[in-house]
């Protein structure tokens, strides 16, 4: 499938304001299934200095800096990519890891820590993680879509443009979230039974939910030992395939915001977004 998009994010300040270096995460991450065909970012006012780089987790990112005062800070991306991978499941799982509890193979399991990191699970993520082991076969990729059905069929979706994730506890208590607080959510869960998650921030090709305007959105990826990170979306129901385009991943969600910075001064901001995403089906290769 053939993405064409466009993000446009501004920032209006009451007052003149010096900007602090931003990190800006807003190109199609490396992946498997996924090809970059063009990308290009307009920045105003224009940055003293800009460097696109790899950061700690993978992502490309660009890093602006500022001098002077502005009472605005525009950020425009354009990204023409390809998605390849129809099949989710295009993997043979490592047979000596395809049971739950996850253990992962020692010099694995060291590179995943920041992903399998727990903290106290809440007694109802692990009641959940229990249960739905046990209507699972046993096997990580069942546990997982068992999971994803779960939250798409019991939680309810709603659109909260602004704000942290809730936490897990919250939603299961609520029933009902963005889809950044079923993907904290599902990502809970996941660790709870021993498997790494992380956080994605992306697009897709169509949304959960009938509106008119279109969000970032979010979904959790797990590793799977013969698969590497796999995506699932909680809002749809579905495994991630060819309908995605990531643009950043992180252990936590702060990580993979699209937009990270600062300013200085005693300005109120106020924060406008527009997108535009347009797919088509890819051409056929020769």
């Amino acid at each position: 499938m053939r993405f064409e998009i466009a993000h446009s994010t501004r920032y209006s300040y009451s007052l003149p304001v010096g900007l602090g270096p931003q990190t800006v995460r807003l190109r199609p991450r490396p992946d498997g299934g996924l090809r970059e065909l063009d990308w290009a970012l307009q920045v105003d006012p224009q940055p003293h200095l800009r460097s696109d780089q790899l950061d700690a987790e993978g992502n490309l990112v660009t890093r602006l800096w500022f001098t002077g005062e502005t009472r605005h800070l525009t950020i425009v991306a354009r990204i023409l990519a390809e998605t390849s991978r129809l099949n989710p499941f295009d993997f043979i799982p490592d047979l000596g890891t395809n049971r739950l509890p996850m253990v992962y193979a020692a010099p694995v399991a060291a590179a995943l820590a920041p992903y399998l990191t727990k903290d106290a699970p809440d007694a109802t993520v692990r009641a959940l993680a229990a249960q739905l082991q046990g209507v699972s076969d046993g096997s990580p990729a069942s546990f997982l879509m068992e999971l994803n059905r779960w939250i798409f069929r019991e939680i309810e979706r709603e659109i909260r443009d602004q704000g942290s994730p809730q936490s897990p506890a919250r939603t299961l208590r609520l029933r009902r979230g963005a889809c950044r607080d079923q993907t904290v959510l599902f990502a809970a869960v996941a660790r709870a039974a021993g498997l790494a998650a992380r956080f994605v921030s992306g697009y897709q090709d169509k949304s959960a939910m009938d509106t008119e305007r279109r969000y970032l959105h979010a979904w959790p990826e797990v590793y799977l030992p013969g698969g590497g990170w796999r995506g699932f979306d909680p809002t749809r129901g579905i495994a991630v395939a060819d309908g995605h385009v990531p643009v950043a991943a992180s252990a936590n969600p702060a990580g993979a915001a699209p937009v990270e910075g600062s300013y200085l001064g005693a300005a109120l901001s106020e924060l406008m977004f527009q997108l535009d995403i347009r797919t088509q089906p890819s051409s056929p290769v020769a």
